[in-house]
């Protein structure tokens, strides 16, 4: 059915909890920089808010894809059925992240692949997807992006950001700025409100951000089959350090 994909997991896909995170902690070059908010609504090529229901494992009982289950669709359609994000593993201890922090990422993006790949089951959160070359459901961000966030429900701050960042990404350049600068300037006028300010800031950000946003690096990987991001060569290195462990 036309929009609808049903991940299947590659087998030889294995758990990063299994492998030594900080041994394969990914290396951004030089004149690397975060995407901007507003940049991650655009590149994804769907936002959903899902909740972790499960895992994958494969038949030596290593984890080898985190389950979520799509409750409402920000950006694109919604996905019907469940998806798996290969590389991805359920940890009982995993911190929620900060509902007031929308400029930084989790904390876990800091060490190991730079990207958050540790869920707790049950969570909820907003994922920022988009398909990879094989055809599977893939983080949209890159290092040390906020691709996936802990949220309380479909009006948390965090969503409302990233529904109003998916219309700016997709109104003409020109119009952009005018666009954010009034939501800002809504935000700001109500005042006494803490939140609303918090919001209003990170506005602020996406407005001072680059223009115009840098080519979008995984599609340059495409374009590239030789090249990998930092990101992709960290969480492979972590995957085959698993299978070779297993061994």
């Amino acid at each position: 059915m036309a929009g609808m994909r049903r991940i299947h997991l590659a087998a030889a896909a294995a758990a990063l909890a299994l492998a030594p995170a900080a041994a394969f902690a990914c290396s951004p070059g030089p004149d690397f920089r975060a995407p901007t908010n507003l940049e991650l609504a655009g590149h994804a090529e769907t936002i959903v808010l899902a909740r972790v229901t499960g895992q994958h494992q494969d038949e030596r009982g290593r984890t080898t894809a985190v389950v979520i289950t799509p409750l409402a669709a920000i950006k694109g359609e919604l996905p019907q059925g469940d998806i798996a994000l290969s590389g991805m593993s359920l940890a009982d201890g995993a911190a929620p992240s900060d509902p007031l922090e929308f400029e930084r990422p989790h904390p876990q993006a800091y060490a190991g692949a730079c990207i958050r790949t540790a869920f707790r089951l049950g969570a909820t959160a907003l994922f920022f997807l988009r398909t990879d070359h094989e055809g599977m459901w893939a983080p949209a961000g890159t290092a040390f992006s906020r691709w996936a966030e802990d949220v309380a429900d479909g009006q948390a701050p965090w969503v409302q950001l990233a529904r109003l960042y998916t219309v700016a990404a997709g109104l003409p350049e020109e119009d952009r700025v005018p666009f954010l600068e009034d939501e800002r300037e809504a935000l700001l006028a109500r005042t006494g409100e803490p939140l609303a300010r918090l919001m209003a800031d990170d506005i602020a950000r996406q407005i001072a951000g680059p223009a115009p946003p840098p080519p979008d690096p995984f599609e340059e990987a495409f374009r590239q089959p030789d090249e990998e991001s930092a990101v992709e060569a960290a969480l492979k290195a972590m995957r085959q350090a698993a299978i070779e462990a297993g061994n």
